[in-house]
């Protein structure tokens, strides 16, 4: 009911954002104006794409090469919508120019120009982000009470699905490989399938090299597809799956990990945050895994250094962070929540929808925990 719901409510927004990039950008511009209803009818069948995507979403024998259209219109959409209303804001100065005709010919026609080159910069740009491989950001974590040294390689939102498939998740094991790291954590929205249509998609998860071990919590898109069987299918592949538990790694630090937030919306499986620390070791610092960084509202005086979550993709598409922002509280990087903790959040290794990113690349994350000098 929730994914019906959401679907209808997606195709309504993107119907509408659709018809003011049309009427308030698209059909102003003089360029097109012998093709205006050409132009009308592309954005008709980027609706229809759109439509389709959400409405055909679930389906097993979606072929990838419509998934992957129908989702990269989503792009277009947003992207076609922010230079829409930069468009209009820019007309704003432009309504005064004194009543010379010619004048305010040419000036249009320039602004018409600039814009337009600006869409299909925006555009292709997004694009080219998107396939590009994840770039690796190391980042260094101060922790109180760390008696050793320890690096630990997240990789979250991987998406493994219709169309990121085996290929994406080998190599980002190898980059991941690549790091030496003492630990790898996986922060949830691994897949995007259900666990019988895998197949050898996350095989590869089997060959990372991790000296203490390899973690994993859900994500928000593993409740879509059954998260109890997703959990199962990912223990037989030799990762340590912490739901609402944690584990004490090497002597050194306690690693907790949270069911996602998520789980309150579906009334099941949700986050708890005591039951995930009742076995925690208080004389070591706390490393806890979520999914979402909005876990800190779920906070009240637990001990936690450090928080690791994804879910945000930095946004994804700029400007979108902003609105992302309405709803989690840390967006990407490293934050000092309080006194006592840390969040980092993870642009996130693949994508969700369309193949674009605009100013929040994707990403594997090296975290060096040090000692903290007093």
């Amino acid at each position: 009911m929730f994914r019906l719901s959401f679907a209808f409510a997606a195709i309504a927004v993107l119907s509408l954002i659709n018809f003011y990039s049309y009427k308030r950008f698209l059909k102003r511009l003089d360029l097109f104006f012998k093709i205006q209803g050409v132009i009308k009818w592309v954005m008709i069948a980027i609706t229809l794409c759109e439509i389709c995507y959400f409405l055909v979403l679930r389906l097993d024998n979606l072929d990838p090469i419509l998934y992957t259209l129908f989702s990269a219109m989503i792009g277009v959409s947003f992207m076609l919508f922010c230079v829409a209303i930069l468009y209009d804001l820019f007309h704003i100065p432009y309504a005064k120019i004194p009543h010379d005709y010619s004048r305010r010919l040419f000036i249009k026609m320039v602004f018409d120009v600039t814009m337009l080159i600006l869409a299909f910069s925006y555009i292709a740009k997004g694009f080219l982000n998107g396939m590009k491989a994840p770039r690796i950001k190391e980042v260094d974590v101060f922790i109180d009470g760390l008696e050793s040294e320890l690096s630990i390689v997240q990789i979250t939102d991987v998406h493994i699905g219709k169309t990121l498939g085996k290929s994406f998740m080998d190599a980002v094991v190898k980059q991941v490989n690549a790091l030496d790291a003492d630990m790898v954590v996986i922060t949830g929205d691994l897949i995007d399938m259900p666990v019988n249509q895998i197949g050898d998609k996350l095989d590869s998860l089997r060959a990372i090299q991790s000296r203490l071990g390899v973690y994993y919590v859900p994500g928000n898109h593993e409740y879509f597809y059954g998260v109890h069987k997703i959990m199962e299918y990912v223990r037989t592949l030799g990762v340590h799956v912490l739901s609402n538990r944690s584990i004490v790694i090497n002597h050194t630090i306690n690693l907790a990990g949270v069911m996602d937030m998520s789980g309150k919306r579906f009334d099941f499986e949700p986050p708890d945050l005591k039951r995930a620390l009742l076995h925690v070791k208080p004389e070591l610092p706390t490393i806890l895994l979520s999914h979402q960084p909005k876990i800190v509202k779920e906070m009240t005086d637990e001990k936690i250094d450090l928080i690791l979550s994804g879910h945000t993709h930095g946004g994804q598409i700029f400007p979108f962070g902003l609105l992302v922002l309405l709803d989690q509280p840390y967006l990407s990087g490293l934050y000092q929540h309080s006194k006592h903790t840390q969040v980092f959040v993870s642009n996130g290794a693949g994508f969700w929808g369309p193949a674009v990113r605009i100013m929040a690349p994707s990403e594997i994350v090296k975290i060096n925990l040090k000692v903290k000098k007093v």
